[in-house]
């Protein structure tokens, strides 16, 4: 039976545990989505939610610089678009995960605290954002900075800031595998990433889907949305553009 802090999490309801496997860190807001998912049985044949969330911001206007320039002057903006192919990615580590980086799509600028921050306004600036938002936001050491910058403005934001800290510090690996660019209007995106979890001989592949808004200059995660990370267990990753290092 879960505990009354479980019961009370939006992050531990049955939509966000995969399975009793998913011990590696899938955050959203710098909230672990598996709160002690290594110490519970969940059994065999629990299953998760099908995602359901859709982004209830509006649409940009279609001259308008959607919350203003870069806040770190990065140039490249693009109001509107896709990512169809393998995006150029230097690949650099936080701890044992690796990261996407790049010098036109960022992260341009980090936080004194380590995070990092400043993506370009483009389709490929959301996908970048996203997939650092899995290393930084399960990183005991990055989460609660990070979660501070990155959690935006919003009808659920005091909802959300709440579960800062909830984090059962579990651990495991992840690693990212492919991406899909489900929604782009220059103000909001959803980013679907194929995520390939594991704890020692334990492995699950997971899709983990953002909403993030354009926000103060820098993509962000949305909290006009009660849940802005969804996540499902998937049997692989076809359907996916391949990234990953």
């Amino acid at each position: 039976m879960a505990d009354e802090e479980n019961e009370q999490s939006p992050f531990s309801r049955p939509s966000f545990i995969v399975a009793a496997v998913l011990v590696a860190a899938l955050v959203v807001a710098g909230v672990i989505v598996g709160v002690n998912i290594a110490t519970r049985d969940n059994g065999d044949d629990a299953q998760p939610a099908p995602s359901t969330t859709t982004s209830a911001a509006p649409s940009a206007e279609p001259t308008a610089v959607a919350g203003g320039a870069s806040v770190c002057g990065l140039g490249g903006e693009k109001l509107s678009g896709t990512v169809t192919t393998t995006p150029q990615t230097e690949w650099q580590y936080q701890g044992t995960t690796a990261y996407p980086t790049s010098s036109t799509v960022g992260p341009a600028d980090a936080d004194p605290s380590g995070f990092r921050t400043c993506f370009q306004h483009s389709p490929e600036g959301a996908l970048f954002m996203a997939a650092n938002a899995i290393v930084q936001g399960s990183d005991p050491a990055t989460a609660t900075a990070w979660a501070d910058y990155a959690l935006a403005d919003g009808q659920y934001h005091d909802t959300l800031a709440a579960q800062l800290g909830a984090s059962s510090g579990a651990q495991g690996r992840i690693s990212i595998e492919g991406f899909r660019i489900l929604n782009y209007d220059g103000e909001t995106a959803r980013i679907d990433l194929a995520v390939a979890t594991s704890s020692g001989a334990q492995a699950v592949k997971v899709s983990g889907v953002y909403e993030l808004i354009w926000q103060g200059g820098d993509w962000k995660i949305s909290s006009d949305v009660a849940e802005p990370l969804n996540i499902a267990a998937i049997p692989d990753t076809s359907g996916y553009t391949t990234w990953g290092e």
